[in-house]
């Protein structure tokens, strides 16, 4: 017993020793595992610009305290860096993300609006990515083909306004949740490639590119918009039919050979044939070049010349249809006669922003045309240059309120916005009489068009996951105006449904935003919403509250589907839709507030009921109890998407972490831990 007891102790003596030589062993072997703080500044080290873009990225501090961000431009999620969003930060050099690939929680890169220069960055090191923006940069070169094989996750991928060249890669194919590509305003060239395993594709952007042959299948019921500026596509949806070379070859030849049997012993054509026969074809083609030039729009100069007026003006399009119709009684647009293009050849379009597409007045007035719309304001037209690129131009006639230097300044402060919420200005044209504003064109057209129109069977009604996804875009895109520009006691002005684009993921786009110091007064105070508020009509007054009590009339609005009365002066919605809404909900019951045709509430009754809420808080007529619009737009952005509220959209793609192909760029703006559910990078926001 003694020996067995002997040995037992000697055993746990050799195992104790065992025990520490392991550990003293362990304790010398360097630890390789990184902190995302680490991680983070190793990768700020290759960035040029980051040292005072990123003063807040400092050793000895956490990027992440759970899913609450303390550095500029992460977002965080479960205590771990789940997105960087460096946007407009002025950041250059070459993009290198090698770095990144210790940070296994990362899902989202967005390094729009920066220097970024040289080629495509390797993401095949980052293959759990879900969104990736890489917009508005000086990348160049050719992509390798194989860079998108092991991004099986990848949702959105933004590459749109860079110097990309050389085909579209192939490896795109193999992405199966491919949702948005952008690949607008670059130098791609040769096919698109055929995207049809991804069974969730909704969108493809790939204008202005040197692209050609036959679109796939797949996007043959996509905009056309969304091919323009590539003069060798062909095929559905654009309007161009696909050459059949060898099929017409063998055509020809078939039809020789049934005329002439015996070629070698065929009788030639006579010469007075040969005449006749070149003689009529000439007569054909000049009948088609008539039919043709006949059927072609008017250009833009020829609507500025008021030529067949009567019987040209079309409908209103979706840009302007509705609201300002309804402002105006459902009167048409008004004819408009702008000067002609020799009375305006001295006159040159300023351009506001840098990069994208240029071109000179004269392109614009000889451009193929639409009327949009004759506002408040003026008239309104869709120009195509002959690019491909389409612009919208509106006329102003009531804008003498300063002198050419103040409006220039003026013009050239509104062009250093930036945000995937406001519809930027592009360029300008200045005369005394009347000014021209160029901006992009989006073909969804309005909210208010939407919301108030005629929906086809291509345009549903709303739903509630949109609907509150465009209510926090127009919060976010009023609070950079109101960051953006301070000095202005209406930082918008002239919030409405009417001034709501939406873009091909239904972000809204704020546009006729911060005109009030350029309008003239008397107008301003006739026409624009800001001064429909209820201590202008009363008092005489205004203040920036004027802005948040139109965000709120535009929350009603967009909940309740009906038109706010205020603008028109009468209406079904009673003295004001604010009036409406209370009185309903006093009377019969909150359900009767919502609009009967917004979709997918089965889970979302009480968010509901909070954005109305929210709503009448900022339409308060008591400009005292009025909220703030910062306290708005938090209160706003604590409200979800939950699981099951829609049938066709859910949070997460089943893996327990946040959708971030769901989110939009917010162009530099800082988002908090509540956006990390349902909130989107982009833009967009982007084009």
């Amino acid at each position: 017993m003694a020996g067995e007891g002997s040995s037992s102790s000697l055993l746990r003596l050799l195992t104790a020793a065992f025990v520490l030589v392991f550990l003293s062993l362990v304790s010398t072997i360097p630890v390789t595992h990184s902190s995302d703080a680490d991680v983070l500044l190793q990768f700020k080290a290759t960035v040029s610009g980051a040292e005072e873009a990123l003063p807040d990225w400092v050793s000895g501090s956490s990027p992440c305290v759970h899913d609450h961000s303390n550095w500029t431009g992460v977002i965080c999620y479960a205590n771990s860096v789940f997105g960087l969003q460096l946007e407009n930060m002025k950041l250059s050099g070459a993009l290198d993300l090698d770095p990144l690939e210790a940070l296994p929680g990362l899902r989202a890169l967005s390094f729009m609006g920066n220097d970024f220069v040289g080629l495509m960055p390797n993401l095949n090191k980052l293959g759990a990515l879900k969104s990736v923006y890489l917009s508005r940069n000086q990348f160049s070169g050719m992509i390798p083909t194989d860079v998108f094989t092991q991004m099986k996750s990848l949702k959105k991928v933004y590459l749109s306004q860079n110097d990309f060249s050389g085909p579209i890669p192939s490896s795109l194919t193999s992405i199966p949740r491919l949702m948005d590509l952008r690949l607008d305003g670059n130098k791609f060239s040769g096919t698109i490639p055929d995207l049809k395993s991804s069974s969730v594709l909704k969108l493809v952007n790939v204008t202005n590119n040197n692209l050609e042959g036959p679109i796939p299948k797949v996007f043959s019921k996509m905009n056309p918009s969304l091919f323009a500026g590539n003069k060798d596509l062909c095929g559905a949806p654009l309007q161009v039919s696909c050459p059949d070379i060898v099929s017409s070859t063998d055509s020809t030849a078939s039809s020789q050979q049934q005329l002439l049997p015996n070629s070698s012993n065929s009788n030639k054509l006579s010469a007075p044939a040969l005449v006749a026969i070149i003689g009529l074809s000439l007569v054909i083609i000049l009948i088609a070049i008539a039919c043709i030039r006949r059927r072609r729009k008017r250009t833009v100069a020829e609507i500025h010349m008021g030529k067949n007026q009567s019987s040209k003006i079309h409908e209103p399009h979706p840009h302007q249809y509705h609201a300002d119709k309804l402002e105006q009684g459902f009167s048409e647009p008004k004819s408009v006669a702008m000067k002609a293009p020799k009375e305006v050849e001295h006159g040159k379009l300023v351009f506001v922003k840098e990069g994208g597409v240029r071109f000179e007045l004269q392109d614009l007035l000889k451009a193929s045309a639409e009327v949009l719309g004759s506002g408040n304001f003026g008239a309104s037209y869709k120009a195509v240059l002959v690019s491909g690129h389409a612009v919208v131009v509106k006329r102003f006639k009531e804008m003498n309120r300063v002198g050419r230097e103040d409006f220039q300044e003026h013009m050239r402060r509104l062009g250093r916005l930036s945000h995937p919420n406001l519809l930027p200005l592009q360029a300008y044209y200045y005369r005394k009489e009347e000014k021209l504003l160029v901006t992009q064109y989006y073909h969804n057209g309005s909210l208010a068009h939407l919301l108030h129109g005629t929906h086809g069977s291509n345009q549903p009604s709303l739903d509630w996951s949109t609907r509150l996804k465009i209510i926090k875009g127009v919060g976010r895109g009023l609070t950079y105006l109101y960051d953006g520009l301070p000095m202005l006691a209406l930082p918008h002005g002239h919030l409405k449904s009417s001034n709501v684009l939406l873009d091909d993921s239904f972000e809204p786009l704020l546009t006729d935003y911060a005109l009030v110091p350029v309008v003239n007064k008397t107008h301003a105070t006739q026409v624009m919403m800001a001064y429909k508020s209820p201590e202008f009509t009363q008092h005489g007054k205004t203040s920036k509250k004027g802005d948040v009590w139109s965000f709120g009339i535009l929350i009603l609005e967009i909940l309740t589907g009906n038109f706010p009365a205020n603008s028109l002066g009468t209406g079904k919605a009673g003295d004001d839709l604010a009036s409406w809404v209370n009185k309903v909900m006093k009377e019969e019951s909150s359900k009767e507030v919502f609009d009967k045709e917004m979709k997918g509430t089965k889970n979302c009754e009480q968010d509901m009921l909070k954005l109305l809420h929210i709503g009448l808080c900022c339409c308060e007529r008591d400009e005292e109890k009025r909220w703030e619009l910062k306290q708005a737009v938090e209160k706003i952005e604590e409200l979800k998407v939950m699981k099951g509220d829609d049938e066709n959209e859910s949070e997460g793609d089943g893996d327990g972490e946040p959708d971030s192909s769901s989110y939009a760029s917010s162009e530099g703006e800082m988002m908090s831990s509540k956006d990390i559910i349902e909130d989107q990078f982009s833009l967009s926001k982007d084009n």
